[in-house]
């Protein structure tokens, strides 16, 4: 395999997710904010609660099909660039996918037109129900995406078959009920939701500071505002769940993005900020805080928390023992019926992956010579500078974002909606979640390496076999298409903000009666 080819074919699918990544997290959000507010005009019949979700679900929908158009995209890729990643992997991480393209895909698709087009049509309970089953549809979707992706950071539920030479599942309720994934979707779901709450907010914000659209503008933030801070601490919170969940399955990621090169003594320390090198294979100049990493990883503060350097020692034994199972396999695959070879490679089958390492290197793993095995157990070290400051940035967002949305909803429970500084603030805030959440993204695939399955197969065995001019060819044709869709995706956005709701809103109405308790009471009460 060209390595040119696999580093391009990295390259254009990180692209295309971290493009298509901009629009997940607004749907997921502005869904369920839809819902919220729609169940208070269901509740109050108050024509601007209708107005107001009507205006942030046209927002929705423009957001929706791009989200659509560019994920399907991303389905495309795994059979053209990584086609023996799919070959090997492809039963058990292609079922996650079909089931979300047959129930939460065809879900949402289904009442997505009733949602747009049956306000006149439906009775208000009823289109409220609909726009809950497009909600729930929409992060249904996420819930199988994100099973797929997680048993590709945690492969359980599967094994090696010899006689297929493929992945084979063999208990898929470990697959479904896989607790990195189920880490991973209540985090992304959560930062989502505070996507959503931070472009509401923002564009309230904005018409606020124009003197436009003030009674809607003032609904919109305090839902936002109430919304958003569940939302944010729920991210902290469930963002330490994703830690505590790669201590027992990914520790090499944990270890690199904390920088953390030995292994850190009970109670584990964490470091705050430094300059980690990858050349001198330390941290310089690093800030640490005593007991901290070892309550974030295991919940204790009698535990150690394994360094790079012991995990490299642990990988150096597994390639070894991969190794053998290597040998052990090729001599299954002359004679199937060696019951000693068989035997061999079912005592050494989980380290296979970590043999198929040395391919990079050698064609024959058995050839590989004790010093290029030290060397390829160092490649198992991620880049940790990339993933020590992609954790320090999507986690210090995240703690901003719980003193900003605390903030909203303290301005709007003392109806201060017009404090003008917050105002200008919250507009320049829109576009800071995105930037945690692709930070994020980065974190969670970029830590895997070198592994397109934890464990189980190299990345740059996974690739296709194709030419560097074919790849640059798709990456030159994705980058123009979706730079076209990114212009026209803004476009109607800001087209849509700038019109603002239908049938004009209330410029000045109060948000709330006098003496009301809390902003709760306060939008129900109007």
């Amino acid at each position: 395999m060209d390595l040119a080819v696999v580093d391009l074919s990295r390259l254009q699918f990180a692209l295309t997710a971290l493009y298509h990544f901009l629009f997940v997290p607004l749907t997921l959000g502005l869904s369920f904010m839809l819902v919220i507010m729609e169940s208070i005009y269901v509740m109050t019949r108050r024509p601007i609660w209708r107005t107001i979700t009507r205006f942030w679900g046209t927002l929705f929908g423009i957001n929706f099909v791009l989200g659509v158009a560019t994920g399907i995209t991303m389905e495309f890729q795994f059979g053209m660039n990584w086609s023996y990643y799919s070959h090997y992997v492809g039963d058990i991480f292609g079922a996650p996918l079909a089931i979300e393209g047959l129930m939460a895909f065809f879900l949402e698709a289904t009442f997505v037109g009733l949602m747009f087009f049956g306000w006149d049509k439906l009775k208000p309970s009823a289109h409220l129900l609909v726009t809950f089953m497009v909600a729930l549809g929409t992060n249904l979707s996420a819930v199988w995406i994100l099973i797929a992706n997680g048993w590709m950071q945690n492969p359980v539920g599967a094994a090696f078959n010899p006689d297929s030479m493929r992945m084979e599942v063999t208990d898929f309720m470990a697959v479904i009920f896989n607790p990195v994934a189920q880490a991973k979707f209540v985090h992304t779901v959560s930062a989502g939701y505070v996507c959503a709450s931070v472009f509401v907010l923002g564009v309230s914000a904005f018409y606020l500071l124009r003197g436009k659209h003030v009674g809607f503008a003032k609904r919109s933030m305090t839902v936002a505002s109430a919304f958003g801070l569940a939302a944010s601490l729920s991210v902290v919170v469930l963002g330490d769940q994703s830690g505590y969940a790669l201590t027992d399955n990914q520790k090499m990621k944990l270890a690199a993005l904390e920088a953390m090169w030995h292994t850190e003594p009970a109670p584990a320390g964490l470091t705050l900020i430094g300059i980690p090198s990858m050349k001198d294979r330390e941290t310089h100049y690093g800030v640490h805080v005593p007991w901290i990493m070892g309550l974030i990883a295991t919940r204790t503060i009698d535990k150690p928390v394994e360094g790079i350097f012991e995990l490299v020692a642990t990988a150096e034994d597994r390639i070894e023992s991969g190794v053998i199972a290597y040998d052990a396999l090729e001599k299954v695959k002359a004679n199937p019926a060696d019951p000693v070879a068989r035997g061999v490679f079912e005592t050494h089958r989980r380290d296979l992956g970590y043999g198929l390492l040395l391919k990079r290197h050698v064609a024959d793993p058995r050839m590989a010579s004790p010093e290029l095995i030290k060397q390829t157990a160092w490649e198992t070290v991620p880049n940790v500078p990339a993933l020590f400051w992609s954790f320090r940035i999507m986690a210090g967002i995240g703690m901003f974002m719980i003193l900003f949305f605390a903030t909203a909803f303290f301005l709007c429970t003392v109806r201060k909606h017009d404090t003008r500084w917050f105002l200008r603030l919250a507009v320049l805030m829109i576009p800071l979640p995105w930037v945690a959440i692709e930070f994020g993204w980065i974190l969670a695939e970029f830590g895997r390496q070198p592994w397109a399955v934890e464990g189980v197969l190299p990345t740059f065995l996974g690739a296709s076999s194709l030419t560097v001019g074919q790849v640059w060819a798709t990456i030159i044709g994705f980058t123009l298409i979706y730079g076209v869709l990114a212009v026209i995706e803004v476009r109607l956005m800001l087209a849509a903000i700038q019109h603002g709701p239908e049938n004009g809103a209330p410029e000045a109405e109060p948000i709330a009666p006098a003496g009301a308790p809390n902003p709760f009471q306060a939008v129900a009460a109007e």
